[in-house]
């Protein structure tokens, strides 16, 4: 009535104001997170030389993995996107490997491989001599050590391809191999000291002959993505300045016009006798004829390099073995075997003999991996059994 306001509408408008204030103040927010999250993605330019450096890498390793496991192998179609840990944990079906790799020279950072549990039981049984289809067993410490070795030499010809690229030595230490079960492993246990961060996906499609259709992915952490990006665009830049400052090429000095020989007086015919042979190139004025090079020409025959036989004495290519020596393999000494039914195992007890089907003294079988490649005698070196190596088997 009198213009003035109550306590309570005053109360009113200052609940308002204040609500508009946390309003606009969230705005602030949301908009600063969104920046944030936009400043963590590559630039289009930075992502497409990212792709192709890693296209490039991936197709000198793939090369590397072919002489591995005798089998050609694809990596091609590379694809970029970013992941989490937890966007690879919800889109992860199975269990896979996670091979840690840490630059050591030329770069600093690191980077992850993944593949799937499957693929890595494929490319081990390859490199250890089998078809690829032994794959029913468990992941183990062999498979582990054998991936990572054939990562080690992938990457070290990745690295090779690199150096190139930045123009300076690039090296890596050896790499480590690890099963990763997301419904299993803690999430702040999967990348270390990588942990917390957003990562730059690059996944290729990987064929291996006709056992493998599947994919490969690189994880590079964003700080370690744009170190590769800046080494490579200061090559490029340097590389291009360089070309600038060359002199551009002179042009090629036009010949100078040849003095026409005096004609001489036509000579009188020469007895039979004296003419040349048919065929003969004759020479007319002092130049020669029939494409005959000219006296003044060093002319002298090609040199080859003589090239050393592709064949041993035994008609076998040889091998590039030491890329595998590292490879730990089971070794298996088998007494015998024999066959018994349900009842018979069952009624076992301490003291019980079991008949083999060999007889006493008749050498023991030696298996690598299940696979029977030597004979032997059972020996005994101070405390221990051991067996001494008398026959190889040659298939």
């Amino acid at each position: 009535m009198d213009g003035m306001l109550s306590q309570e509408e005053i109360n009113a408008l200052l609940g308002g104001a204040e609500a508009g204030q946390d309003e606009s103040a969230d705005a602030v927010v949301n908009d600063s997170s969104v920046a944030t999250v936009s400043e963590e993605r590559l630039s289009p330019e930075e992502g497409d030389a990212l792709g192709e450096i890693a296209n490039i890498s991936m197709g000198t390793a793939a090369t590397t993995l072919s002489v591995l496991v005798n089998n050609r192998v694809e990596i091609t179609t590379p694809s970029l996107s970013y992941v989490t840990v937890q966007d690879l944990k919800e889109n992860s079906e199975a269990p896979c490997v996670f091979i840690y790799i840490s630059y050591q020279a030329g770069l600093e950072g690191k980077n992850v491989l993944v593949l799937k549990e499957h693929d890595v039981k494929i490319i081990t049984d390859l490199m250890m001599g089998g078809d690829g289809t032994n794959t029913e067993s468990e992941l183990s410490e062999l498979h582990l050590s054998a991936i990572s070795e054939a990562m080690n030499q992938m990457m070290g010809s990745a690295s090779t391809s690199m150096s190139s690229m930045i123009n300076e030595m690039v090296d890596i230490s050896p790499p480590t191999a690890r099963r990763i079960d997301f419904q299993a492993t803690a999430l702040d246990d999967v990348m270390g000291d990588m942990e917390g961060q957003l990562f730059v996906q690059v996944s290729f499609e990987m064929k291996i002959g006709d056992l493998v259709d599947s994919e490969i992915m690189q994880l590079y952490p964003m700080d370690f993505a744009r170190m590769i990006y800046e080494r490579f665009k200061m090559t490029m830049d340097g590389v291009t300045e360089e070309a600038a400052e060359q002199p551009a090429p002179q042009p090629a000095a036009q010949p100078q016009p040849v003095a026409q020989p005096t004609p001489q007086p036509q000579a009188q015919p020469q007895p039979a006798m004296q003419q040349p042979m048919m065929g003969m190139p004759q020479q007319m004025g002092g130049m020669p004829m029939y494409g005959m090079p000219p006296q003044d020409l060093n002319i002298q025959p090609a040199q080859f390099q003589s090239f050393m036989p592709a064949q041993n004495l035994d008609g076998i290519a040889p091998e590039n073995i030491d890329l595998i020596m590292d490879v730990p393999l089971e070794v298996t000494v088998e007494l015998g075997r024999t066959s018994k039914a349900i009842k018979e195992i069952l009624d076992f007890s301490p003291g019980t003999i079991i008949e083999l089907d060999k007889l006493a003294g008749e050498p023991i079988d030696v298996l690598v991996n299940g696979k029977f490649v030597a004979k032997g005698e059972v020996v005994v070196i101070e405390e221990s059994f051991g067996i001494r190596v008398t026959e190889i088997i040659k298939e």
